[in-house]
This record gives C-alpha cells, sequence and structure tokens, in this order.
C-alpha cells in the first residue's frame, strides 16, 4: 500500500485541512441545531474551533470549548457519551467513503492566547521587543 510521503514532516495534507474545516462545520451545526437528545449537551453552547483528520480520514479529533469555558469538563462528558449520535448526523451531511469516528479534546488555545498576551504585557518583554524594532540596532541609549 502506498504511504503518504509528507504524513510525518510536512503536516496535514490538503485533503485532510478540507475534510476536517468540513466536519467542523457540519459537527458546529449540529450542535447548534441542539439535534442530539441529551439534555446535558444541549444545556451548552459549544464551540468547535479546529478538526484535525488522521492521514487515512477515519479518525478526527475536534477541538471544542463551550461558551465562556465554564462546564468545560461536564460538556466534553457529554459530547464523548454521544459521539456515536454525532457520529451519524454529521456522516448524513458528508460525501465520505467513511464515517470517520469522532473524538474530543478541550480547545487549550484561548488559554495559550491569554498567556501570550499577558506575557506581552510585560514591561521587560515590551522593552526587548522595542529594542530589537530599533532600527539602527543599537542597545545603547543616548543620553
Amino acid at each position: 500500500m502506498a504511504q503518504n510521503r509528507y504524513s510525518t514532516d510536512r503536516g496535514p495534507s490538503q485533503r485532510q485541512l478540507r475534510v476536517g474545516e468540513l466536519i467542523r462545520r457540519t459537527l458546529s451545526d449540529v450542535l447548534l441545531r441542539g439535534d442530539v437528545h441529551d439534555p446535558d449537551l444541549n444545556r451548552h453552547s459549544i464551540t468547535v474551533g479546529e478538526v484535525r483528520a488522521s492521514t487515512d480520514l477515519k479518525v478526527v479529533t475536534a477541538y471544542v470549548l463551550p461558551l465562556g469555558g465554564e462546564g468545560a469538563e461536564e460538556a466534553l462528558l457529554a459530547l464523548r457519551r454521544n459521539a456515536g449520535e454525532l457520529r451519524h448526523l454529521v456522516s448524513k451531511g458528508l460525501t465520505l467513503k467513511y464515517a470517520p469516528q469522532l473524538k474530543f479534546q478541550l480547545d487549550e488555545t484561548f488559554d495559550r492566547l491569554e498567556d501570550t498576551r499577558r506575557m506581552f504585557a510585560d514591561e521587560r518583554v515590551r522593552r526587548d521587543v522595542e529594542r530589537a524594532d530599533d532600527p539602527d540596532g543599537d542597545d545603547r541609549d543616548d543620553a
């Protein structure tokens, strides 16, 4: 069987990216409409930030976060509990050979974004960034 020579070093293929985005949109629509018959899941407004597909497109990982980040573990458990029904509902809107298995992880990009903002707000970091932006490349003060 042929191997994708770009699977390890170069990141996801265009097909993986396309399928991931299609599943992200479809999953978001299913969750928005509340098609799943689980009151615990329908109680949360869930954001699907990213979907990453495996190289064979049979397994996808959806990175999710409830609105406001509150009740994240409870929402994650509800999603995992209803993964089969979500897989069925998502696959109805897709034209793929296989309905991919859905895995769910908490999306931590918002936390990392806040950490980055906090780091750039630090006086020492701002001073270093301003020094790096100095067009003369001169680190000394002109006093």
